[in-house]
């Protein structure tokens, strides 16, 4: 239930703004320049090729500060659309964010908007719903930026920004889940049409069925979780996240349900101030410290100790680097960790059960480190700087044994879970 309200919160908003912009089309044509402006960062045919040629740091606390001459680059103050995909893809050392004021003027709401019923996803017959019912389900359990004290009310501009970087993603998702989820990639051409026609996915001509369905499933939900968390809103690489929880769960409700649950943890990778990120970058530099000074004192001397070339790895768990099936592998060990320490499983029980490594909830960092220190001796003897430790690491996707990551990953622990 709460997740349909959700879904027809998204609905309300969604013909708001397309009544607002029809309004103000023939004035000035808004919405096109700002397609103009979301268009220069995330279609640009030579974005996700370029490679950074320098990192800078703010004079806030050593967060990246992404400078690009050639794209129109804005900040803002609320939700955020985290990074250009370019950077997922690790070829661009920039944080490209999306301004929410690239449309200018407010977006007119009206009460009407509520009766204007779409056909197959009825909205609420009032168009006001308040907050604390949108954020609450039946067991009175609240959104994270409720527990914390934050604004639950994001602008539908916000939501209009969040949307447009979800459409682009949800169709660029790759299909390596294809066949391991039969039932969904027999979807007929009809249904996942209409679907995708639900939720407003474009731009899917030269995609088969399976994937415009898969599509269409990420915008859902994606959509819905914004709206959900908005201090966090939408940031690119959460479809990443989500792609293999709908691929194995086919109930959208369940699916978002799970998908939050996992966000509980995963959701400080995607803040502005970067204080997760950061602490986690520390850690993996940590621990390549402590296992080899050697190359630690390298990656010094390449001024690469904070460890950011492993950026992409932090904030989607590995999941452009290992193929479907190694994903869920990993991710399972990683969360079969933290279910021990949630039941009270330490480093006494640990020795006592004889487990060959003690339950972590930084198993992710330790397999990070674990991938760069297998590739030290290349790393000292051939890179002379970040940005070709970075191609390497990129480079790795299709060419890890997630097996033997995790036995790294697992020795690491063993020997420097005490120190780190």
């Amino acid at each position: 239930k709460e997740y349909e309200r959700l879904r027809k919160r998204c609905h309300q908003i969604l013909k708001r703004t397309e009544k607002s912009v029809k309004l103000k089309g023939t004035a000035g044509n808004v919405c096109n320049e700002d397609n103009e402006c979301f268009s220069q960062v995330f279609d640009s045919p030579g974005l996700e090729d370029m490679v950074s040629g320098r990192r800078s740091h703010s004079t806030e606390g050593g967060s990246p500060v992404f400078d690009d001459s050639d794209h129109r680059i804005c900040d803002h103050s609320h939700p955020t659309s985290l990074s250009s995909d370019s950077f997922l893809e690790g070829e661009v050392d920039k944080r490209v964010v999306i301004s929410q004021d690239a449309c200018a003027g407010e977006t007119e709401s009206s009460d009407s908007d509520s009766s204007e019923e779409d056909e197959n996803t009825p909205l609420l017959s009032s168009e006001i719903i308040e907050e604390n019912d949108i954020h609450k389900d039946d067991n009175g359990s609240s959104s994270p930026s409720q527990i914390e004290g934050r604004s639950a009310t994001p602008t539908d501009e916000d939501f209009a920004t969040w949307r447009r970087i979800i459409l682009l993603d949800a169709v660029r998702a790759n299909d390596d889940w294809i066949i391991y989820s039969p039932s969904q990639a027999s979807v007929s051409t009809m249904k996942a049409q209409r679907l995708a026609e639900s939720v407003g996915l474009k731009d899917y001509d030269d995609l088969e069925p399976c994937r415009i369905f898969h599509a269409a499933r990420l915008v859902s939900i994606l959509e819905a979780y914004a709206l959900y968390d908005p201090e966090i809103g939408y940031c690119q690489g959460m479809s990443d996240l989500l792609s293999p929880i709908i691929s194995v769960v086919e109930d959208d409700s369940e699916a978002f349900w799970c998908f939050a649950g996992f966000m509980k943890r995963a959701r400080h990778n995607f803040r502005l101030d970067e204080v997760g990120i950061r602490r986690q970058l520390n850690i993996v530099s940590k621990i390549i410290k402590c296992k080899d000074n050697h190359l630690y004192r390298h990656l010094e001397k390449l001024q690469a100790e904070d460890c950011f070339f492993v950026y992409r790895m932090v904030i989607v768990l590995f999941r452009r680097e290992l193929n479907f099936e190694q994903t869920l592998c990993l991710w399972e060990v990683m969360w079969a960790d933290q279910a021990a320490i949630r039941a009270g499983i330490a480093r006494s029980a640990w020795g006592r059960m004889r487990l060959r490594a003690p339950p972590t909830d930084d198993l992710l960092l330790y397999a990070i480190a674990a991938c760069v220190l297998q590739r030290r001796k290349l790393i000292i003897e051939k890179y002379s700087s970040m940005d070709e430790i970075m191609r390497e690491c990129n480079s790795m996707a299709g060419h890890l044994d997630v097996w033997k990551l995790l036995d790294d990953a697992h020795d690491l622990v063993v020997n420097l879970h005490d120190k780190i």
